[in-house]
C-alpha cells in the first residue's frame, strides 16, 4: 500500500486534503518503509540471540552483550506508542472518532484487513519485551 499512496493512488479514500508532490512523498513514504522494517528487525531481537550479543561484525561493540535495559526500554516504549496507535485506529473503526470516509465499503474493507496486522504489532512487543526481561537479568543469590 505504501507504493499507492507515494504515487497518490488513494485505494477507495475520499479525502480533499492538498496532494503533496511526487518528490516529498515518494522520499517520505520509503522513508517510513525503512523505519518499519528497522523497527521489526529489533523486535526480533528481542527473540534472537543477537538480541543478547551484539553481532561480531559490528565494529567497535561487537561481541559485547547487550544491556537489558538498552533493549525493554525502547521496546516498551515502542509497544506502548504502538497499542495507543491500535487503540485509537480501532476506536475510529467502530465511529468513536473521525476515520477516513472511502468510496465504498469494499475499499474500507481491505484497508482494515490490510492494517488489522500492525494493530497487533504493540500488544505484541510488549510481550516480548516482557519475556526478554527476566531471561536477561541477573540471576540473584
Amino acid at each position: 500500500m505504501p507504493v499507492e499512496v507515494a504515487f497518490h493512488f488513494d485505494m477507495g479514500q475520499l479525502n480533499d486534503a492538498p496532494v503533496s508532490p511526487l518528490w516529498i512523498s515518494i522520499p517520505y513514504v520509503f522513508g517510513l518503509s525503512v523505519l518499519t522494517e528497522l523497527a521489526a528487525l529489533l523486535s526480533i531481537s528481542l527473540v534472537r540471540g543477537w538480541g543478547e550479543v551484539v553481532p561480531s561484525w559490528i565494529p567497535v561493540i561487537g561481541g559485547r552483550r547487550v544491556p537489558p535495559m538498552a533493549a525493554v526500554v525502547p521496546a516498551v516504549a515502542g509497544g506502548l506508542l504502538l497499542t495507543a496507535v491500535s487503540v485509537w485506529m480501532v476506536l475510529s473503526w467502530v465511529g468513536v472518532s473521525d476515520s477516513m470516509a472511502y468510496e465504498n465499503g469494499w475499499w474500507q474493507a481491505l484497508a482494515m484487513v490490510s492494517i488489522t496486522p500492525t494493530a497487533l504489532w504493540g500488544p505484541i512487543l510488549l510481550a516480548l519485551a516482557y519475556s526478554y526481561h527476566p531471561r536477561r537479568r541477573p540471576a540473584r543469590g
